[in-house]
């Protein structure tokens, strides 16, 4: 694994040199991981548990605070280990200052207070924006990545299985949530993708719904969005069910045209096409019915190490699908009078196609 990681860093180093940088502050847990496997969840956000240092001459620095020594040096050259006290910034710039003149943040990934720390530490550092180099290499999965997410989404689909079955009239939405993470950690699962999402009725016109005391009551609808983290990677799932034997008529329609909508650009989906066609191909389908102001959301996300990342099907997103994405494709219709239905898969882009993992 330590080689995988290093090839990794090359090809950073490799756009790191075309924009001309001497090293990059990897602050993102995500991406410091997926460049040396070093992750201790940073414990809040104004917390980290460590910072890549990424240099254009090859000479990288795995820094963090003395809690974490003996876990990175687990995986890491010891030599290479920076120790930082505090907040590390002023210790951090003294660190860059040794590996060049010109270094790349990922601004997205500091806090201000963070980014005015390292400012006022002393001169010597040209700092700019850099954000989304790494970022890029993510967006093609490799094999071994392939592997772990064809792990954590069999025990998805394992769990959406079963979970059919625990649809039963009277229990509340929370209480199907803990045993829906009850069930995930049981069977292999390091823990939830994120947190669960379980609507019940009208609650299921809530796209993000935080599961509360609401309980399904015969014939209504079931909103279930839910993923797990296996082998360090994310699954994200959602299905829409009707509890009882008569379905409401609206109900049935909106399912219909979900999956419709789904399919059309399932079916179209491959590499080369642009991202934001994705989204209107499914969108179209809503407008032909008269229904797309129900449509509140883009298609579908990247899914990786973490449960929301590039590339996104949205109308604004830029680019193209390329073999090796991993995206989700989950059109929904929501109804703020009775509920919502979304219908959710996530694909691997394959040369001829998409696979649905």
């Amino acid at each position: 694994m330590k080689e995988l990681f290093a090839a990794r860093r090359e090809k950073l180093r490799r756009a790191m040199r075309a924009r001309g940088l001497d090293a990059l502050l990897i602050s993102r847990a995500a991406n410091r991981f997926y460049l040396s496997g070093f992750e201790l969840h940073d414990p809040q956000c104004n917390e980290s548990a460590g910072r890549l240092v990424i240099t254009a001459g090859g000479r990288d620095w795995l820094a963090t605070d003395a809690r974490y020594l003996d876990a990175a040096a687990r995986l890491w050259d010891k030599e290479r280990i920076f120790i930082y006290n505090g907040s590390g910034a002023r210790d951090l710039h003294g660190l860059l200052r040794r590996c060049g003149s010109r270094v790349g943040l990922e601004a997205d990934g500091v806090s201000l207070a963070f980014a005015r720390e390292l400012a006022a530490a002393g001169p010597g550092l040209f700092w700019e924006a850099a954000d989304g180099l790494t970022e890029k290499l993510r967006l093609i999965k490799d094999p071994l990545e392939v592997a772990a997410l064809e792990k954590s989404f069999a025990l998805n689909h394992k769990l959406l299985e079963w979970v059919q079955g625990e649809l039963t009239p009277g229990r509340s939405e929370a209480e199907l949530s803990w045993e829906v993470e009850r069930f995930f950690r049981e069977n292999g699962a390091a823990e939830l993708a994120f947190a669960n999402i379980v609507a019940v009725g009208k609650n299921a016109a809530l796209p993000h719904a935080v599961p509360g005391q609401d309980r399904i009551a015969e014939n209504c609808p079931v909103l279930i969005d839910v993923g797990c983290r296996v082998a360090g990677y994310c699954s994200d799932q959602t299905r829409t069910f009707w509890v009882g034997d008569r379905p409401a008529p609206h109900f049935e329609r909106a399912l219909a045209l979900v999956r419709e909508a789904q399919e059309a650009a399932l079916a179209a989906m491959r590499p080369g096409l642009p991202l934001r066609q994705a989204y209107a191909l499914a969108r179209a389908v809503f407008e032909r019915a008269g229904e797309e102001k129900a449509f509140t959301h883009g298609l579908g996300h990247g899914v990786g190490l973490e449960t929301h990342e590039a590339p996104s099907l949205s109308p604004r997103a830029e680019g193209v699908l390329e073999p090796g994405m991993t995206v989700t494709v989950e059109p929904g219709l929501y109804y703020p009078q009775w509920g919502g239905v979304r219908w959710e898969y996530t694909v691997l882009v394959e040369e001829d196609g998409v696979r649905i993992l």
